[in-house]
């Protein structure tokens, strides 16, 4: 194995001691906390022997033997570690994701959700496994509503505390993907994870920011505080933070089995602290409803994915309850659209008309996933994803005006003759934008694209005592109320529904093989970045960075749309709001998303592709670097 020292970097988080990211634990350095490990090595323990192959922080790389792109460059180099040492695909998802639950803990982790999309190259198909978290099944559609008045909760009330933590799908969804699809054991793929939380990663600028941002309800919970406030402060951009609680949680998971998560002590202590949170003195918040046997009846589900056609490519997505397969297929079949209408490629209009395009597209496609979209029976899936409700959805654009919003949204009965509006517009709901993304190919041509979360940023805020992991707070992406009285309402809570979630992970096959995998955090904004990137770089003339890297705008049906300073501060804009647009900043920090992906371009040569600056920049690395 060639050991790329030459590239080796010390931008952004590097591991402490990362140039041992691959040496046994018996070979590493003491760190002061560290539980012993009492399980006994896996028979074939491939992962973890040799020289590691540590690589710079950088937004693009080509070469062979596989690659990753994250947004953190220690999960990435996790990632391409696993592959180096004969790894596939998914266990190097698995592995990355699990890293991310470290370096990224208030977007992803153990007390999460998330989806994978996958292609296996023996099977040549695409299936996508489900570990989107569940509510209790003691849930109804009342239980975030105000029994007195009938109105819906206060919603910062209910997001820093226990009745809106999920039960948990990752570990489950992990357990799976390995299964299934992976050939590392169970303990070899969160062994780095576990020795990375140990070992701790150097805090660079995004983490110190949303510690920062979060103290205040962070301080609420001890253990929270206790974790990410040493001595009460963010920890400092360039100093080392250690997690010795997470390493203990990683280490019981490793060692025990997902089952200590689901039907053992783990989750006991989750199920404690949701419905019991420990609170500072003075702090008093809402206990959860989640079970024992909420727990025991989870699972991680393998669902057929959403497959559309784009330019002559197959483009699969997440299904329900995620919205985003059917809304980024909606709006790729829009694009189509408008360019029938017009007669002009997307290829070939200037930047604005282009933006006026997507907008409208986007603003369409949220209304229709708004009123149609959820975890519920009867979801009309075929007609939302048919070019002809695209077409019918589209003999309203104008190309020089933008439609009022919200967007009234459609029928999708299989009846594409009208070209009346519809008759009920609905407001923009509620959906946090903190999650995390990875991309990960191997030699032998499997893709995962996957999409892990806590919800918003910092979660739910309660920490699980000793454990050292963040409880979400996906519950809230349920409407607490109808969105639109007298109109039903497909995101309801319910007895052990999933909430909707915008999350789109993505996978193009060009005549049965790979193309691109891609995807982003944002929340609602993942639906955009994703479709925008698909649109820069198939139409745009952009390469795969650029496209991922190019201003950003983000209509979902509001009042207004959110857009980047290139192009709320520029001409575009002002272009864009003589036409109609009613643009806004894109909130704190100002930038959507951020996109990480991965290009096939044949005979085993890959090129990995993330965002060169927004949260920092994110990291892509190939196995052997051109």
């Amino acid at each position: 194995m060639t050991r790329h020292s030459a590239r080796t970097t010390t931008r952004s988080r590097w591991v402490l001691g990362a140039l041992v990211v691959g040496l046994p634990l018996s070979l590493l350095p003491a760190t002061a906390g560290a539980q012993p490990t009492t399980a006994p090595a896996p028979q074939t323990d491939r992962g973890w022997h040799g020289r590691p192959t540590p690589l710079p922080k950088v937004p693009v790389m080509t070469g062979s033997g596989g690659a990753v792109s994250s947004v953190d460059r220690d999960a990435s180099q996790v990632g391409i570690d696993v592959l180096a040492r004969g790894g596939n695909a998914a266990d190097a998802a698995v592995a990355t994701a699990a890293a991310l639950g470290v370096t990224e803990p208030y977007s992803a982790g153990i007390g999460g959700g998330g989806f994978l999309v996958y292609y296996d190259a023996k099977s040549k198909k695409v299936t996508t496994i489900d570990g989107r978290e569940t509510a209790p099944a003691s849930f109804t559609d009342k239980t975030f509503t105000d029994p007195a008045t009938g109105k819906a909760m206060d919603f910062n009330t209910v997001v820093n505390s226990g009745l809106s933590v999920g039960i948990p799908g990752t570990p489950a969804l992990w357990a799976k993907a390995l299964r299934d699809y992976g050939t590392l054991s169970w303990g070899e793929a969160l062994k780095p994870a576990e020795r990375l939380a140990d070992q701790g990663f150097v805090v660079d600028q995004t983490f110190h920011d949303q510690t920062v941002a979060n103290a205040a309800r962070f301080s609420a919970f001890p253990a929270t505080a206790k974790v990410f406030l040493r001595d009460g402060k963010a920890p400092a951009v360039g100093s080392v933070f250690t997690n010795p609680d997470m390493a203990k949680a990683y280490r019981t998971l490793r060692t025990q089995g997902v089952d200590v998560l689901y039907r053992g002590r783990l989750g006991e202590a989750i199920v404690r602290e949701s419905n019991a949170p420990h609170t500072a003195p003075g702090v008093s918040v809402m206990g959860g409803q989640m079970t024992l046997r909420d727990l025991a009846a989870y699972r991680a589900l393998t669902k057929a994915p959403i497959h559309s056609q784009y330019k002559g490519l197959d483009v699969f997505g997440m299904p329900v309850p995620s919205s985003g397969g059917i809304a980024v297929a909606e709006i790729l079949n829009l694009m189509k659209a408008y360019e029938r209408r017009t007669g002009t490629p997307t290829s070939q209009v200037s930047d604005v008309q282009y933006l006026h395009r997507f907008s409208e597209a986007s603003a369409t496609a949220f209304a229709d996933r708004n009123r149609w979209v959820g975890d519920v029976r009867g979801v009309p899936v075929k007609e939302l994803t048919d070019p002809a409700f695209a077409a019918e959805r589209a003999c309203l654009f104008d190309p020089m005006k933008a439609h009022p919003r919200p967007i009234p949204f459609g029928s999708p009965d299989g009846s594409y003759t009208s070209c009346a509006p519809g008759a009920v517009a609905q407001g923009q709901p509620y959906e946090g934008q903190s999650t995390s993304h990875l991309t990960a190919t191997d030699r032998w041509g499997n893709v995962a694209s996957y999409t892990l979360t806590i919800e918003q940023t910092g979660g739910s805020g309660i920490t699980v005592p000793g454990y050292g992991f963040l409880l979400n707070n996906e519950l809230t992406d349920f409407n607490f109320t109808p969105l639109t009285p007298g109109v039903p309402d497909p995101n309801l809570p319910g007895s052990g529904k999933r909430p909707r979630s915008s999350m789109s992970p993505t996978i193009l096959l060009d005549d049965g093989k790979p193309f691109l995998a891609v995807g982003s955090p944002g929340g609602a904004t993942i639906i955009t970045s994703v479709s925008q990137t698909i649109l820069g770089y198939l139409d745009r003339h952009l390469s795969l960075v650029d496209a991922i890297a190019a201003p950003r705008l983000s209509s979902r049906n509001g009042a207004s749309e959110g857009a980047e300073p290139a192009i709320l501060d520029g001409p575009t804009g002002a272009a864009l709001t003589a036409m109609g647009h009613t643009l806004a900043s894109a909130g704190t920090p100002n930038e959507i998303g951020a996109v990480t992906a991965i290009r096939s371009l044949g005979r085993g040569i890959f090129e990995a592709a993330a965002e060169p600056t927004r949260r920092g920049g994110g990291s892509a690395m190939v196995v052997h670097p051109r």
